[in-house]
């Protein structure tokens, strides 16, 4: 059966984020809850894009779709509730583009809260299920060595040295640019000193120097634990012409999964990204080579690096020279991370919606504004892959995104 052409039927129209993120309760001296963080990013895009939040039919989160609905004293038409981790964001704008389409809604919420920060000890909210439960899945992986992300990436990074001969200092490139992009976003987390001892430029020999969480993971291959608010608004091309924001079109998405059970993953060293992105290309009619900028979930740097190889960035087994050869660095023909990404800029467990709010920025020409950017943050590109990853290398949504200008 045929599938219905969605690409560019609807656009991505404003994107927010929470009035406080990172370390809110150090910042602020209250602690965030999850619920807080989705209605700052909300009540933020709405006054964005002049849409009042009367006008949303369609509310898109993963799991809060019920709560925000009655907070926000709404009575949508549509409701999604996927929770497949942190690649939901990316399969939410999927859905909503599709629900867009079919004409059942003209506007769609897609939002986030997560006070990983905040309440950290308990998961961030996108990992494991609370009141001190163990999935029957994590009782088999246990088994083999691997609880909690950590370990079980730290499987993939080793037999990615295993089967392509990489090394530590290789992936380190990975947290060497990330970083560095970190240091034009004054929201990152790793900004500077005076957000975090650990912020400031780093070196790849501080990457491999670091102590090892779970080897050969060492503490700057791993993401951050932050609090984040986000929100983005999908609308109708007829009501995104008509609004003051910069539309950014959605041109293909496509979704995936490999397994759920990292015991069950075929290949330690590919993902369902392969599949996902393959049907994002086909729906924009692009493919690897017409992409200018990338998103890349970067909850480890070998998830980022394997991840550009399933996208077709780059050969098997050479995701990581994307780093270290400059192409995903400030001035490189494919930006990558601009935010400064999981790894230094923000990452609350879920990392989907922050992949969201910079494509966005960056394709809409407002990154660079002093408080989300500064000079130097602002790309040219007109095309951008964004792809999501849930669960340990599981479940996967990529988007392909264009600017109203290309």
């Amino acid at each position: 059966m045929a599938s219905p052409n969605l690409s560019n039927a609807a656009a991505i129209v404003g994107a927010a984020e929470a009035d406080v993120i990172g370390y809110r309760e150090e910042l602020t001296g209250h602690k965030a809850t999850s619920l807080q963080l989705h209605i700052e990013a909300i009540n933020n895009v709405c006054k964005y894009t002049g849409i009042p939040i009367a006008d949303i039919q369609g509310v898109f989160s993963a799991g809060w779709t019920g709560e925000l609905a009655e907070h926000l004293g709404i009575h949508p038409r549509y409701l999604d509730t996927t929770s497949v981790g942190g690649c939901s964001f990316q399969i939410h704008v999927h859905h909503a583009l599709a629900a867009i389409h079919a004409g059942i809604i003209d506007i769609a919420l897609v939002s986030h809260g997560e006070a990983g920060w905040s309440y950290r000890g308990g998961g961030g909210g996108g990992g494991g299920r609370g009141g001190g439960q163990i999935s029957p899945g994590a009782e088999m992986t246990m088994a083999y060595g691997t609880f909690g992300a950590p370990s079980q990436y730290a499987h993939a990074m080793v037999r990615h040295f295993h089967d392509y001969g990489t090394t530590l200092e290789d992936f380190a490139h990975i947290a060497v640019v990330t970083r560095d992009w970190a240091q034009l976003n004054p929201r990152a987390v790793m900004y500077g000193k005076a957000q975090s001892p650990f912020g400031g430029p780093i070196t790849v020999q501080d990457v491999v120097d670091a102590r090892i969480i779970a080897w050969p993971l060492t503490l700057y291959n791993c993401c951050l634990v932050t609090d984040h608010g986000g929100a983005v608004i999908v609308a109708r091309p007829e009501i995104a012409r008509d609004l003051a924001t910069n539309p950014v079109w959605i041109t293909g998405a496509g979704e995936s999964i490999g397994h759920q059970n990292m015991v069950e993953m075929e290949d330690f060293t590919a993902t369902s990204a392969s599949r996902s992105s393959a049907t994002a290309y086909e729906m924009a009619g692009m493919g690897p080579d017409d992409m200018e900028m990338a998103m890349i979930y970067d909850s480890f740097t070998i998830t980022a690096a394997i991840t550009a190889e399933m996208l077709g960035l780059a050969p098997r087994g050479k995701g990581y020279t994307l780093w270290k050869n400059g192409d995903a660095a400030q001035g490189g023909r494919l930006p990558i991370n601009t935010s400064g990404g999981g790894l230094s800029f923000n990452h609350s467990g879920m990392y989907g919606m922050q992949l969201l709010v910079e494509a966005y920025r960056q394709l809409s020409r407002t990154a660079e504004d002093g408080v989300n950017g500064i000079e130097g943050k602002q790309t040219n590109a007109t095309t951008c892959i964004v792809n999501g990853t849930g669960g340990t290398l599981s479940t996967t949504g990529t988007l392909v995104l264009t600017s109203d200008d290309r």
